[in-house]
């Protein structure tokens, strides 16, 4: 046996995250998603090889999470997302999505599928897989499209299961589909995506119960995500962040910009 060989077969090769299923939703979104965009990706030693971590993106289009999905995609690891329970019920997709354990989430005051995403998303994350959880929860009101306030998922999923979290930015996307707008085919468009170091939770290691401790590792996130953004627009964001509550808009739905 040659030198180094019995070390080599003792080490098993790690199992391609490509399954079959999202084999099929590449096949069907990245000839699509190639036409429209070039991604230029950023940071990328800052994503694990393996194991789970949460990824915390900023959220500025309809179509950033499909461009995120590209990013992985380039990496070798496959997404798994906190999506609309609404996705679900559709005929194809919805069993497609399962499949691809994506994970529902329900608009508050409606019925109880998907009522605790989290662990779901905990439990995906003991699997070893990475969870994109965006921290805004809906697309951001900022009239500018900086990071909004934060909502504390990611923060509690992460610190629940001892894992990474991973804050991430793109730039590019709401020039192929604007908010609340139509896609834009023509040009091809530049879309950024850069990947920043894992957000040093430690000190709220234990306290992902402590609402206070949360809310302030969620703003430690926020802060990381808008740098990010920051590098990849070339401008400083607003000082203060943007509240929906304290400019009387709704978490859901359109708004007036």
């Amino acid at each position: 046996m040659p030198p180094g060989a019995q070390q080599a077969a003792a080490t098993p090769k790690r199992k391609s995250e490509k399954t079959a299923i999202f084999r099929v939703f590449g096949a069907l979104l990245l000839p699509f998603m190639y036409f429209v965009g070039s991604y230029r990706l950023h940071g990328t030693e800052n994503v694990p090889a393996e194991g789970a971590f949460v990824l915390a993106p900023n959220h500025y289009s309809n179509i950033d999470p499909v461009v995120i999905g590209v990013a992985m995609w380039k990496l070798g690891r496959m997404p798994r997302y906190l999506a609309k329970a609404s996705l679900f019920r559709i005929p194809v997709l919805g069993w497609m999505l399962t499949k691809a354990g994506q994970v529902p989430v329900q608009r508050a005051g409606r019925s109880r599928e998907g009522a605790d995403p989290l662990a779901t998303a905990r439990t995906i994350a003991a699997a070893g897989h990475a969870v994109v959880i965006y921290p805004e929860g809906s697309l951001t009101r900022q009239p500018e499209s900086w990071p909004m306030r934060g909502k504390q998922g990611a923060v509690r999923t992460a610190l629940d299961a001892g894992i990474p979290l991973i804050p991430a930015a793109s730039w590019g996307a709401e020039k192929i589909l604007p908010r609340y707008g139509r896609i834009s085919l023509f040009p091809r468009k530049h879309v950024d995506i850069v990947f920043g170091e894992p957000v040093d939770l430690s000190q709220y290691a234990g306290k992902s119960k402590d609402t206070r401790a949360v809310a302030e590792a969620t703003e430690k996130v926020m802060v990381a995500i808008t740098a990010l953004l920051e590098r990849l627009r070339g401008e400083k964001a607003p000082v203060e962040r943007w509240d929906p509550a304290d400019h009387g808009q709704s978490e859901t739905g359109k708004f007036n910009e």
